[in-house]
């Protein structure tokens, strides 16, 4: 079966975020959503969440999920924003255990602090799969990246995250806490024994050198004979080396400090201090 996908693009953040509905009814689902921050001032601002909202309301449609393909470190998630306007669960792969232990730990939150999945409403293993209506999801296992990231293969549409970007931009960087380059390979092997045909679509572009226009779309035979870092069958111990080697020389994404404190907890703020105010943590040389 072939998913209606619609595409949301958010040049502050480069993130692609996805409304995926079944063909022939009104049940879809949102993945990768943003809610938007200005760091400078403090402030979040809804305006992306809402274009999807209206887009929803327009079409007539019914979320049924609101996925998460990882944990972010690069944009905040809409997901509670988006779930008490329209409704659906939210899910996420089963790992977010992993990584709500170790940024548990980095961010200093303490007992109160669940490390158990329980703020998502549902938490996906390998092999699990999900409907949307008619339309049947497939759950991949595809760490690298994080530990937690999910590729949702849906009817002949792959949801990759971060784990892919487009044939002339590459991977994804390996370097974050539980990230491995080696789990990286395995889990893009994976996705390439998909048909050839299926259409892949990734989580962020940035327009490669020499593109002028931002794209977001692509397909598993275009991943196996184009991609610059892992296509044409490179073997894992030239892809180990170059990606360690280039991620070595990346900085920071700017805005992983506020996204990891709201992304483990499924787009929600930290608890409100004695003053009935919020505030998010600064560690200082703890990444």
């Amino acid at each position: 079966m072939k998913p209606i996908v619609k595409a949301f693009f958010d040049e502050q953040t480069n993130t692609v975020s996805y409304l995926v509905r079944e063909p022939d009814g009104t049940a879809c689902a949102l993945i990768d959503s943003v809610l938007d921050f200005d760091h400078a001032a403090g402030r979040t601002d809804t305006r992306s969440a809402d274009k999807m909202i209206a887009w929803v309301k327009a079409e007539g449609l019914r979320v049924e999920w609101i996925l998460e393909s990882h944990v972010h470190a690069d944009h905040l998630s809409a997901a509670p924003y988006l779930q008490e306007h329209l409704g659906g669960k939210i899910g996420i792969g089963a790992n977010i255990t992993l990584v709500q232990d170790t940024f548990g730990k980095v961010f200093n939150e303490g007992t109160e602090f669940q490390r158990d999945g329980s703020q998502f409403d549902a938490l996906f293993r390998e092999g699990d799969s999900f409907h949307i209506g008619q339309l049947r999801g497939d759950v991949l296992h595809t760490p690298g990246h994080t530990p937690a990231c999910l590729t949702y293969v849906i009817g002949d549409a792959a949801f990759v995250g971060d784990t892919l970007f487009m044939p002339d931009f590459g991977t994804a960087r390996c370097d974050f806490p539980g990230g491995s380059s080696e789990a990286l390979f395995q889990s893009i092997q994976k996705i390439l024994t998909l048909p050839d045909e299926t259409r892949i679509f990734v989580g962020h572009d940035y327009k490669a050198p020499g593109r002028d226009d931002y794209a977001w779309e692509t397909t598993v035979g275009e991943q196996k004979a184009l991609n610059i870092h892992i296509g044409q069958g490179r073997p894992i111990e030239d892809f180990v080396a170059m990606r360690d080697a280039r991620d070595a020389t990346l900085p920071m994404p700017r805005l992983i400090l506020p996204s990891l404190q709201v992304n483990m907890r499924a787009g929600q703020m930290p608890d409100a201090d004695t003053d009935g105010n919020v505030y998010l943590k600064v560690p200082i040389n703890k990444l």
